[in-house]
């Protein structure tokens, strides 16, 4: 029944109760998400996730090394079949100092229960603005590859849940976590409260250690790199339309 659909997903991740054709073994368990194309809705209106073509977000950070780094995203008008399903498209491009790093389009798509679904994204990474690699692609339904949440359609139902992000074997494999949903939280851009705050990890690289805040009605304001402590910030965003 589509309302059991979610805690289907849970059990599934952590228990690995069952096999499936599409599952893949990590760790002992069984990762399987019991959804179709036939689950998902057109557009992204998840409010802490809105993902509305022609909306554009700018971010900065200071790194480790003194450098600055720019994140520039926007939803872009076109669309981009995944598995069957009609995904939205994020060009998300990564400076350091003016030069070009990184190169995604991220593919997302919401469910009829308000959920984000992470399907995949194709990389482009660069060194001394020479492209070398598309380390970290994946797309649900090529080489076993599994889409996962990237929002919650009621954040505060799944406090301390682990759940996967994506999940690509020993390519892409982040793990997400809600720890709250009343954070007041103040950058650049603005200051908001009820905000809430996520513990993203990956199951490859120990490295990776963020806590990531989300505003309603803006999606990402901040994240915090637990490693380094490095913190990135929402310096500009603009509204489809506005």
């Amino acid at each position: 029944m589509k309302r059991n659909l979610f805690a289907v997903v849970l059990m599934l991740v952590f228990l690995g109760a069952c096999s499936s054709p599409s599952g893949n073994t990590v760790g002992g368990d069984e990762y399987t998400v019991p959804i179709t194309s036939a689950d998902f809705v057109p557009g992204i209106d998840n409010p802490y996730y809105p993902l509305i073509p022609g909306s554009k977000w700018v971010y900065e950070a200071r790194l480790e090394d003194g450098t600055v780094e720019r994140n520039e995203v926007e939803v872009l008008q076109e669309t981009h079949m995944v598995n069957s399903v009609t995904a939205t498209v994020i060009h998300d491009i990564v400076f350091v100092e003016g030069q070009l790093v990184e190169e995604t389009y991220d593919w997302y798509a919401q469910d009829k229960n308000g959920n984000v679904w992470y399907l995949g994204e194709q990389v482009d990474n660069y060194e001394n603005g020479v492209l070398v690699d598309h380390a970290g692609s994946w797309e649900w339904g090529k080489d076993g590859a599994l889409p996962g949440i990237i929002m919650w359609a009621d954040p505060s139902a799944h406090i301390n849940e682990e759940y996967y992000q994506e999940f690509y074997a020993g390519e892409a494999e982040d793990k997400g976590q809600v720890l709250s949903v009343s954070k007041s939280v103040a950058v650049p851009f603005g200051s908001f409260e009820n905000v809430v705050e996520t513990y993203d990890f990956s199951a490859l690289d120990p490295d990776l250690k963020e806590n990531k805040f989300y505003a309603k009605g803006i999606g990402t304001i901040k994240v915090i790199n637990q490693v380094t402590g490095e913190e990135e910030y929402l310096i500009e965003f603009t509204l489809a339309g506005n």
